[in-house]
């Protein structure tokens, strides 16, 4: 077993940052793996509720990437992201690769 740090980065699509998030970890960082989630609904500190409709094509939707390594890894890419992330909108949690 493999001890990991996985991080996970809450945004919305209207941010406009997400393609360059997973570029520079997929180049630069060259983290292990790396998987984008987009949701149909969601809200964070702000209360606004993001969210899909029937009706329309929402193009503000919320946004997880979610990318993993070993912790000292991941700690020291979260740092080189700052210019790309809002604060307060990382979480990181240690796993195990079996």
């Amino acid at each position: 077993m493999n001890k990991v740090l996985v991080a996970r980065i809450y945004l919305t699509e209207g941010e406009h940052v997400h393609k360059k998030i997973l570029k520079r970890l997929h180049d630069e960082e060259r983290v292990k793996g790396v998987t984008m989630f987009r949701a149909i609904a969601g809200y964070g500190q702000s209360g606004v509720i993001h969210a899909a409709h029937l009706v329309d094509l929402a193009l503000d939707l919320p946004l997880v990437i979610e990318f993993f390594d070993e912790p000292e890894t991941v700690l020291a890419v979260i740092e080189r992201l700052r210019d790309l992330v809002e604060p307060d909108h990382v979480l990181t949690y240690a796993a195990e690769i079996r």
